[in-house]
């Protein structure tokens, strides 16, 4: 016997007769209504019992039948295809990806927030008028494929910039434009090919960049740091057959010291001896608070031993999206091929527009203005906890566009910064940027977007959090 069907028709719908018959057959065997084998009414049956042709019952059956609803089998009906049983999807709250280190996206900065920069001191008005022309000279670039290596003017200002501010030599056809740091970083352990190897790593290190290299098949080494910036002995000791190191020379993150002239040499010239790479990750540039930036590491480098990453995350905005890798000349043939596969620049409006907020001299202009600011900040910041401080914290460093706060080994700074988050501040604990056992419980306090008016309440409500929990 025929299966039995209840079909309803709107004559009044845009819909066409046949749509809604095949949608409610469609419906009947995803919800089970119908099961696998049953037959459906012939064209003539249910053309009569719907009152409408049996054209538009045939167009109907024809539709499942190509889409594997059902099976057609001449004189013997038309019938329910087997298919696999419905699944019910649980839906729960997404959490954000490395929640570790990633409490959420695309939201205001807090106080004390790392990685970003001022949300009050952005040149929004210039930004947004460098946008819309850039977004109008996308639009009406001819139809083609994109550079995947980068539009070729920005390549030439990043190199210009970097002769100019990091005193690194190149030519445009070195440097990648990336999707950040992360694009930069994966895009760099494709073309040196060294996945599954050992890698040094500093100790503390940005956890970010350790799970990169876990994700990759390397086995992390976690080599200290010491006043002078990685100990390159220790790291032959720990880890000798490693083949990639991957450094913050400028300025270490987190600790923020900048690596001194004999431990370069030393750590060039044990990549010349083992035939290892080094990925410098200059995450800060020349955004140096104090004194003037030491010249990148990459342009001590005379054996094509270093790889350079940069980003404009911390002196645009990390919504970009947008970095670069700068590989020695013998490379760049390499990696130029694996861009064309597998990791294109980001938009071209987005290129276009940092292109010309370099080219016309904006961005060191704004680089200029906020180590002004963020320098006051950073001061203000550790008058502040030295004014407040007592046994339970203290002032290790001024780090980078951060203040390193040294706790009592006692206390959990992971406990501490996820209770910070409910009073709209947003420490960073120290603990998670060690390999092994933590050396030191500790929060990372960014300076960036701290404000006069509310600094004192934030500082004594952090202190508030620390002693509440020794």
């Amino acid at each position: 016997m025929a299966a039995p069907l209840s079909i309803g028709l709107d004559r009044t719908a845009r819909v066409s007769l046949s749509a809604q018959i095949y949608s409610s057959i469609r419906n009947a065997i995803e919800s089970g209504q119908l099961a696998a084998g049953a037959r459906l009414p012939s064209w003539s049956d249910l053309a009569a019992q719907l009152g409408v042709s049996r054209g538009t019952v045939r167009a109907a059956y024809e539709r499942l039948i190509d889409e594997q609803f059902a099976i057609g089998l001449g004189a013997a009906g038309t019938r329910i295809a087997a298919r696999p049983l419905p699944t019910t999807t649980v839906w729960s709250p997404e959490a954000p990806p490395l929640p570790d280190l990633f409490n959420d996206f695309s939201t205001v900065p807090l106080a004390f927030q790392m990685g970003v920069p001022s949300q009050d001191a952005f040149p929004f008005k210039l930004w947004s008028r460098i946008q819309g022309r850039a977004a109008r000279r996308a639009a009406a670039a001819p139809v083609g494929y994109p550079d995947p290596r980068g539009d070729p003017d920005l390549r030439q200002e990043i190199a210009a910039y970097l002769g100019v501010a990091r005193g690194l030599r190149c030519s445009p056809s070195q440097v990648f434009v990336t999707a950040g740091f992360s694009g930069a970083l994966n895009l760099a352990i494709r073309g040196l090919r060294v996945e599954g190897r050992q890698a040094w790593m500093e100790e503390p290190g940005f956890p970010l960049t350790r799970t990169a290299l876990g994700l990759a098949g390397m086995t992390v080494a976690g080599v200290p740091v010491d006043a002078d910036g990685l100990d390159i002995e220790a790291g032959i000791r720990i880890a000798p057959s490693a083949g990639l190191a991957v450094v913050t020379p400028g300025q270490q993150a987190p600790l923020g010291m900048t690596m001194s002239l004999p431990r370069r040499i030393s750590l060039l010239a044990w990549a010349k001896q083992h035939e290892a790479w080094i990925i410098e990750d200059d995450y800060l540039g020349e955004l140096q608070l104090k004194g003037r930036a030491a010249p990148a590491l990459a342009s001590l480098d005379q054996d094509g031993r270093i790889l350079h990453i940069g980003t404009f995350s911390k002196t645009i905005s990390p919504a970009l999206r947008l970095g670069f890798l700068v590989v020695p000349p013998d490379l760049a043939r390499r990696f130029g091929d694996i861009t064309a596969c597998l990791a294109p620049a980001p938009a071209a409006s987005v290129q276009h527009a940092v292109t010309e907020f370099m080219h016309d001299g904006h961005y060191l202009r704004h680089l200029r203005r906020m180590k002004r600011l963020y320098t006051a900040r950073q001061d203000a910041l550790v008058r502040c906890l030295k004014q407040l401080a007592s046994d339970s914290i203290k002032v290790q460093a001024s780090a980078g566009m951060t203040v390193v706060v040294a706790l009592p080994q006692s206390v959990s700074d992971i406990d501490i910064a996820l209770r910070a988050r409910a009073f709209g501040l947003a420490p960073v604990p120290l603990s998670p940027w060690y390999t092994g056992n933590p050396g030191q419980q500790g929060l990372l306090l960014g300076v960036t977007n701290l404000q006069d008016r509310t600094l004192t309440a934030n500082c004594s409500r952090l202190l508030e959090l620390v002693l509440g929990h020794h």
